[in-house]
């Protein structure tokens, strides 16, 4: 296997906090964002999409979602697992993933891509040219405030975002507000205090 990706972007750090915290290692090849490199020819016959991280697998099974990626690397790596003992956990997990990935990571982009002169028509990830839409910056925040106050209020009756047990959802969102942070200029009001004691609580758990 080899794994295409850019430890500074937030796709990148979802799955280097999971490999991290399994203890998986994998031979890896950095594709520099800042220089746009993934749209670079080499990098597009691997990666159509332009993306990162990409996973090639060893039938050259090319898997571009984190995700997709998560779940493949589960399998072949089961001990200390991250998406759930049970049907039920599992099931709550992957709900978790999809609603912070729609719900916050989206929020973020909005914010970022569409206000920052680097991503002057390029306001998607890919190979296609997509015109920012300004406006989109104040609703991606107004959306993220909402979002945490959504956070706070679930993790008031539970330890972490899926239930009792540390999993790739907190992955998603510890890396989600680092994102947020840079990329939108938002962190969680000090007033959210479920959120951040969820915050303390999952980055100890991260570091074992």
């Amino acid at each position: 296997m080899k794994l295409y990706t850019f430890d500074a972007a937030p796709n990148p750090a979802r799955l280097s906090m999971f490999m991290q915290y399994k203890g998986i290692s994998i031979d890896t090849v950095q594709i520099d964002l800042g220089s746009e490199e993934q749209l670079s020819e080499a990098y597009l016959n691997v990666v159509p999409e332009a993306t990162v991280p990409a996973l090639v697998l060893n039938d050259g099974t090319v898997l571009c979602a984190v995700i997709a990626i998560a779940h493949y690397l589960e399998e072949q790596f089961p001990d200390k697992p991250l998406l759930g003992r049970s049907a039920e956990e599992r099931a709550r997990v992957l709900n978790w993933n999809h609603r912070l990935f729609g719900e916050v990571f989206s929020a973020v982009a909005e914010a970022f891509r569409n206000g920052h002169p680097h991503y002057a028509n390029r306001a998607l990830p890919g190979p296609a040219n997509v015109a920012q839409l300004p406006e989109l910056v104040k609703r991606g925040r107004a959306r993220l405030e909402h979002s945490f106050e959504m956070l706070n209020g679930v993790l008031a009756d539970q330890s972490f975002l899926a239930g009792d047990a540390f999993s790739f959802a907190d992955i998603d969102l510890l890396a989600a507000i680092d994102f947020a942070k840079w990329g939108a200029r938002i962190s969680p009001d000090d007033s959210l205090e479920h959120l951040h004691r969820w915050r303390a609580d999952a980055k100890t758990a991260l570091a074992g």
